[in-house]
This record gives C-alpha cells, sequence and structure tokens, in this order.
C-alpha cells in the first residue's frame, strides 16, 4: 500500500468540499425556484413553507448530529450525512408538487445538519492542536466557496440539463465525494495511507491533550448566565436574515428588479464573495485593535458595533437606482455579516471556554433554525400580498437591535466561573 505524504491536508481538502457541497446543495433551490414556480405552480407562501421543512430537520440535526457523528463515528456518521443529503437533492428532481419538494427538502436537512459537527470532528482527529486552528479555518471554509459558485453554477447546469437535471448533477457531486471519502478516511492509527512520522505527529499531540482535563459543564448551569441567554436571543433575532439573503433574493431580483435568470446568476454570487472576505478579516481586525492597546471587551464590541451600523443600509436597497447598485447593498450587509458572526462566535469561545462552548454554539444555532423556519412561511406571506420593502426595513433594524442586547447582557467578556457536573 503506497503512502501519502501530509495525508492530514488531503483529509481537510475533503472536509472543505464537503462544507462546500453543502451550501451549494442548499442553495440550487433558491435559484431554481424561479423555474420551477412556472412548471409545479408554488405559491411564494408555500416555497416559504418549504424552507421551513428544510430549516426544521436542520435544526433538529443541529442539536442531534454532533452526538449521532461522535456515536457511529467521523467516517460512516460523515458518509451517512453527505450520502442522505445528496440522494435528497437529487431527488428534487423528480418532485411532482409542493409536497414532494417539502419531503426532498425535510431529508436534505437531515443530511445537512450532521456536516459541521463532522468536519470539526475530522479536524480534531487528524490535527494537533497547534494546527488545528489553520485546519478549522480551511474545512469550514468551503461553506463561503459553495455559496459563491451556486448561483452560476446552478444556473450553468439548468442550462444544459433543465432544473430538474440541475439538482441530480449536483446530488451526484456529493456520491462522488463520499466514495473518496470513504477510500482515503480513517483514524490515523488505521489508515493505510499514513506515513509514520505524520501519525507520530498525531499522536504526539494527542498526549499533550490528554494532560488537559476537559470537563462537563451541565447545560441548566449554562442557562443560568444572563451571557448565553444574550447570545441564544442574538441568533434567534439575526438568523432569519441570513436566511432571507439565502432564499428570497433571486426571487427579489427578478420579481421586483426583473433581472433575468442568467443575469441573477451573474450577480448572486458576489454578497456571498463579500461575506467570505470578511468572515477571513472579521477575526484579524479586532485581534488587531487588542494589540494596538485597547481592551478584549472594547475592541470586540467596536467591531460589532460598526458592523451592526453598516447593516442600517439595507432599506436603501429598495431605492436603489439599479439591479446592480442593489447588489452593492446586499454585499455591505453580507460584509457587516461577517465581521458580527466572526466575533460572536470569539466572544461565545472567551466567554464559556473549551469545556462549553459546543454547548452554547449548538444552543445558539438551533435558536437561529427555529427563528427561521417560524420566519420563512411569513416572508413569502407578507412578499405575495405586499412588497420586499419590510423585509428590508426590518434588516436594517435587527443588527442594532443585536448589538443593544449585547451590550445589555454582556456587559464584560471575560471567562465565566462554570464548574462541573460533580460540583454542583
Amino acid at each position: 500500500m503506497f503512502r501519502i505524504k501530509n495525508l492530514r491536508w488531503l483529509i481537510v481538502g475533503l472536509l472543505f468540499i464537503a462544507t462546500a457541497l453543502s451550501f451549494l446543495d442548499r442553495q440550487v433551490l433558491s435559484i431554481s425556484i424561479l423555474k420551477i414556480q412556472a412548471d409545479l405552480d408554488v405559491s411564494d407562501v408555500e416555497y416559504g413553507w418549504i424552507n421551513t421543512g428544510f430549516l426544521i430537520s436542520y435544526a433538529l440535526m443541529f442539536t442531534l448530529g454532533g452526538w449521532l457523528i461522535d456515536k457511529f463515528g467521523t467516517r460512516i456518521g460523515l458518509a451517512v450525512s453527505v450520502g442522505l443529503w445528496s440522494v435528497s437533492n437529487a431527488l428534487h428532481g423528480a418532485v411532482q408538487n409542493v409536497w414532494h419538494l417539502g419531503t426532498a427538502r425535510f431529508f436534505l436537512g437531515i443530511g445537512e445538519g450532521g456536516c459541521f459537527p463532522g468536519a470539526a470532528k475530522g479536524v480534531t482527529e487528524w490535527f494537533p492542536q497547534k494546527q488545528r486552528a489553520l485546519a478549522m479555518g480551511i474545512a469550514i471554509g468551503g461553506a463561503a466557496l459553495g455559496a459563491v459558485i451556486a448561483p452560476p453554477l446552478t444556473v450553468y447546469l439548468i442550462s444544459l440539463f433543465g432544473w430538474r437535471g440541475a439538482f441530480v448533477a449536483t446530488g451526484i457531486f456529493g456520491g462522488i465525494w463520499v466514495l473518496v471519502w470513504l477510500v482515503f478516511f480513517h483514524k490515523p492509527r488505521k489508515s493505510p495511507f499514513i506515513t509514520k512520522n505524520e501519525l507520530a505527529l498525531i499522536e504526539e499531540g494527542r498526549k499533550q491533550e490528554k494532560k488537559t482535563k476537559k470537563i462537563s459543564v451541565p447545560v441548566k448551569q449554562i442557562l443560568g448566565t444572563r451571557q448565553a441567554w444574550g447570545l441564544i436571543t442574538i441568533r434567534f433575532l439575526l438568523d432569519p436574515v441570513f436566511y432571507f439573503f439565502m432564499f428570497w433574493i433571486p426571487k427579489y431580483l427578478s420579481q421586483e428588479r426583473g433581472v433575468s435568470f442568467e443575469r441573477i446568476g451573474e450577480l448572486f454570487w458576489i454578497p456571498f464573495f463579500a461575506l467570505g472576505i470578511s468572515n477571513i478579516i472579521g477575526g484579524g481586525v479586532s485581534d488587531r485593535l487588542i494589540k494596538s492597546g485597547l481592551s478584549v471587551n472594547r475592541a470586540r464590541k467596536t467591531v460589532m458595533g460598526l458592523a451592526a451600523a453598516l447593516t442600517m443600509v439595507a432599506p436603501l436597497t429598495v431605492v436603489a437606482s439599479s439591479a446592480e447598485v442593489a447588489i452593492i447593498f446586499m454585499s455591505l450587509i453580507m460584509f457587516a455579516h461577517g465581521f458580527w458572526i466572526t466575533n460572536y462566535i470569539t466572544i461565545t469561545s472567551e466567554l464559556f471556554g473549551k469545556n462549553a462552548t459546543s454547548t452554547v454554539v449548538g444552543m445558539c444555532g438551533t435558536a437561529g433554525a427555529i427563528a427561521g423556519l417560524l420566519i420563512n412561511p411569513l416572508i413569502g406571506k407578507i412578499v405575495e400580498h405586499y412588497s420586499y420593502l419590510p423585509m428590508w426595513i426590518t434588516s436594517g433594524m435587527l443588527y442594532p437591535m443585536g448589538f443593544i442586547i449585547l451590550l445589555l447582557t454582556i456587559r464584560k467578556i471575560h471567562p465565566l466561573a462554570l464548574h462541573p457536573a460533580e460540583d454542583q
């Protein structure tokens, strides 16, 4: 059996592709709905309920996904996750009515819910701690790429195969990934491809980590903190804005701006490209402020406050002179969101540390998904019977509201005194 030098970087490359496929596959419907509505007579309200079907299962699996990955292992768990959502995505191409589409979307959410927990666990298993932050950034960075390539790729696939064929094609991409994953991913000690030097590097990192004991913090204790409720409330308020961008902007460009289907593919990737850039540099900006002498508290909140202020341009999207100018405003909002979310997650880790951060992140993600599934049918009703104006006004108000909640519930950023379960 041949050996692969630096195999762990091939592994993280596969995880990068998996998170890219996750966002690609969930975005295909956002573009193709413009064709599907004409073929299947789907109303905007029904489209909102279809998105809710995805978010219900995604919210459930956001909480359960990590546990299932732990139970069945990263190799099988992630293969099943990607395999399930790829089959579900391909089955979108066979739907005949709204109920079929909602069911396919529901199973897509079940599969995708295990993606990011699986990617995080894969990085943890294969990388020593000193390389893990970089590897984690690469692994989850695929999401931004998936969101960027989805619009032009979907339009291109639909031009070749129709909207049904586009779903099948992107589903096949996932099937190919599963086969490659099963060949190359094993735990380091069981991998037939790893070199002795690389295994020694990974094992040495494991020995160092075992010296630091991780404690279990009860959920009740976490929920007893003002800071946890502040973070949960913020995600509940703001995640619907992100889902509005993901699911509804192509329809806005088509219905309100009269943009052609092909032109949407040329424009819709730009806001997510801006998001990808700010995701990369967002944490670094506040870190630089800290190095310049600002406290952690002031640096993080300064960046988040400026980001919240920038999102207030959202209502200007309605009065933009052209679709291209509207895209600029959308890109500014997504650029601000990247700064916001990177510092939000950083604050979460600085408050709750290694023993409780994952639990809090899971709670917050679930809260955001619940808000999204509740609001999507309402968005459909608003845009079908009125216009998109209330959505843009709301998008410009929620981040400043979230910032006020941050100031009220997290008065100072410092590690909280959390105690292990046996001390309760």
